[in-house]
């Protein structure tokens, strides 16, 4: 018996000892204030390790990201297959940029690009590169883009990683433009799916002897197929370099953009090359990321660059300074990405910004990157990098709730299986065009319904699963895609739409799904014709056309009710106050206690981020329970659309907030200074008397 409880005591100490020593971990702590220096082959004739720290250190900066190898060495390899740099003149750079940033408590993460090779080696070993359906090679100058199968990426890349893990004593490994390249985004030019030999050869493998599709149709079986190959190698590959680096140093954390065997999930606030731009890219991203992978730790990187083809002009600063905020309000740390270092750079515009919001963090931390969310609805995001018409439903809707400082989480479409009671616990759940789901996350969302979830779905959402379309909405398609620009929608039960006084009829443009939506308990916003066209002599002949733009169908539980239009589009690209005021009546029927639990004067250009917060110490590292919540506002009055200015003062801003408990103080961090409160009825009332750029107010 004795040996027994022995056994059980050791075991105990050893699965406390790995807990501890998890939470030892240095991203763990999640207060990283990360500044990525990528540098052109050219710089490396002149970087110097003390001007890099100086900058570093006068920006309140902890971690540095910089270049290490893959597409050329800026340190003297001895691997024959690594192409060194041409201008390193220094060998021991890199080893003292590493040395010097440890004796200032800087963390070093370096950068790795295995998805090229350069010209000397492509000679050597062309069948180690991508291959066109056409025959074409993917080239940047005399950079070859590689085959993730070949063995440049199977084998020699990890001996890369190695040798650099044993000359160096790094902190993390970052891996930029990983997993299977079909563009050439610095030109802006599509070439297709990699036809090389040794990808041929393990799809093969993986199909059962099939050929490589060539062309990405997702409505072809073999396509859908490789797409699963694709995800089966990279997670492979991923696995691999987890259990290399881990070998070696527990504490190198691991960075990229994917969630498999990553430490540390790795997103881009990017420029827009198409209007209108999103002032809340970081919002977006992380509120993404936070939510669909919460075992992770996020970094989202301002990326100074306009674009590819503009790498030497940097975005606004006002633009950054929002990017910043945003990453801080919403559980990210602070991160940022420029060509080359501080020295001499070609547009240091932002860089009071940089200064200013990084030592704000630092100062204090403690209040950052320790929250929970208080939010009641998801949003459900089309993938984590959106794109085209989805990407315009999906930040429409986004649009609308932010504007109306409705609290919302962001969950990916493809994480909802892994989140089922994350997901189950929330009073309502917005489809936004999402168009397919794995069956296991259609079974959570019906349950959810059951359970007492509310659902709203717009456009085509679902639209490749009919008997779930009619299961939760009593919907069926005739026709989904309907060009409706000249068809009008009318407002018509005004004990739901309220919002529409001195209003009868709502214009229309984009798509407008003709629908059955028989199966539905009630519709509402008959569809009229688009009627006579022409001068007003002869308009008119606005119709019932016999359809509707919405149906809501009655569960024991919960209302489902679906828009098969792209509301979230229209009113992304047009900003008409009317299509906003659909969803958020809707809302308000089916949850009218979400007005009641925040509830502010702010215009609709003051972002509100509440959040639950546990102070962020060394020491509360273990502890989850919140020690109150925190309101962030950032001021976005200065965005116009097309441009960002400086943002107007606000004056005058009240707020009412249901908590679960009275706070014993309210303060805000820019100035630490107390704000006066009233409590009634599980009730917080304050105000800001002047609002700048930014502020976070305290509760606790």
């Amino acid at each position: 018996m004795k040996s027994h409880i022995l056994l059980l005591y050791f075991l105990f100490n050893v699965s406390s000892l790995l807990a501890q020593n998890k939470a030892d971990l240095w991203w763990k702590r999640n207060n990283l204030r990360v500044i990525q220096m990528n540098l052109p082959a050219y710089e490396a004739a002149t970087i110097n390790a003390d001007s890099i720290v100086a900058d570093l250190v006068a920006c309140s900066a902890n971690t540095l990201l910089i270049n290490a190898g893959g597409i050329m060495a800026f340190y003297p390899t001895q691997l024959d297959f690594h192409y060194r740099n041409p201008y390193l003149k220094d060998n021991n750079v890199l080893a003292d940029i590493v040395r010097k940033c440890h004796d200032n408590r800087i963390k070093v993460i370096v950068r790795f690009d295995f998805s090229r090779v350069h010209e000397r080696i492509f000679k050597q070993h062309p069948d180690w590169c991508y291959i066109s359906p056409k025959g074409e090679r993917i080239i940047n100058t005399d950079m070859y883009v590689v085959s993730i199968n070949a063995p440049y990426v199977q084998e020699k890349a990890f001996k890369i990683i190695e040798e650099v893990i044993n000359t160096f004593p790094i902190d993390g490994i970052f891996l930029n433009m990983p997993g299977y390249q079909v563009n050439n985004p610095y030109e802006g030019k599509y070439h297709g799916i990699d036809q090389n030999e040794y990808d041929k050869k393990r799809f093969a493998e993986f199909s059962g002897g099939k050929a490589l599709p060539t062309e990405e149709n997702k409505a072809d079986p073999l396509f859908q197929q490789y797409l699963g190959f694709k995800k089966t190698t990279v997670e492979d590959w991923s696995e691999r370099l987890h259990k290399l680096v881990k070998s070696k140093n527990e504490q190198i954390a691991i960075c990229t953009y994917s969630d498999r065997f990553v430490d540390i999930i790795r997103h881009e606030s990017q420029s827009m090359t198409t209007l209108p731009y999103w002032p809340y890219t970081a919002s977006d991203n992380v509120g993404n990321a936070v939510n669909s992978f919460p075992d992770h730790i996020i970094s989202n990187a301002s990326i100074q660059q306009i674009s590819f083809q503009s790498r030497y002009n940097a975005v606004e600063p006002e633009e950054t300074r929002i990017r910043l905020y945003e990453n801080i309000a919403n559980g990210s740390g602070l991160d940022m990405s420029m060509m080359g270092d501080m020295r001499g750079y070609e547009d240091e515009r932002s860089f009071p910004v940089f200064r200013k919001v990084y030592g704000f963090h630092k100062k204090n931390e403690a209040y950052f990157g320790k929250y929970q969310s208080v939010a009641q609805i998801a949003v459900v995001a089309p993938g984590a990098w959106p794109n085209g018409e989805p990407m315009q439903e999906y930040r429409g809707i986004q649009l609308m709730l932010r504007e109306a400082h409705i609290p919302f989480d962001i969950v990916e479409d493809g994480q909802i299986a892994n989140l089922e009671q994350k997901v189950k616990g929330y009073k309502l759940i917005i489809l936004p065009e999402i168009t397919y789901l794995k069956p296991e996350a259609i079974r959570i969302l019906k349950e959810a319904s059951q359970r007492g979830t509310h659902l709203i779905a717009t456009n085509r959402a679902l639209f490749d699963s009919p008997e779930t379309l009619q299961a939760l909405f009593g919907a069926k398609i005739e026709k989904k895609d309907n060009d409706g620009a000249g068809n009008y929608l009318v407002p018509d039960d005004r004990s739901i739409f309220k919002s529409f006084k001195g209003q009868n009829m709502l214009f229309w443009k984009f798509n407008l799904g003709l629908y059955d939506l028989s199966g539905a308990d009630r519709k509402l916003l008959p569809v009229l014709a688009k009627g006579r066209p022409g001068p007003p002599e002869i308009i008119g002949g606005h119709d019932a056309t016999g359809y509707y733009a919405l149906g809501i169908k009655n569960h024991p539980n919960s209302k489902a009710a679906l828009f098969p239009i792209n509301l979230g589009r229209i009113y992304y690209m047009h900003g008409y106050q009317e299509h906003k005021n659909l969803l958020l009546d809707m809302i308000d029927h089916m949850l009218p206690e979400i007005a009641q639990n925040f509830e502010t004067n702010a215009p609709a250009r003051v972002e509100t981020v509440l959040k639950r917060f546990t102070r962020n110490t060394p020491e509360n590292q273990a502890k989850n329970t919140p020690d109150g919540q925190i309101l962030h506002l950032i001021n976005l009055t200065g965005f116009s659309g097309n441009t960002y200015f400086e943002p107007l003062p606000v004056n005058d801003l009240r707020f009412r907030i249901r908590l679960a408990k009275k706070p014993q103080k309210v303060f805000t961090l820019t100035n630490h200074k107390p704000l006066n409160f009233t409590w009634k009825d599980g009730t917080i009332m304050f105000s800001l008397a002047r609002l700048a750029e930014f502020e976070s107010i305290v509760m606790e």
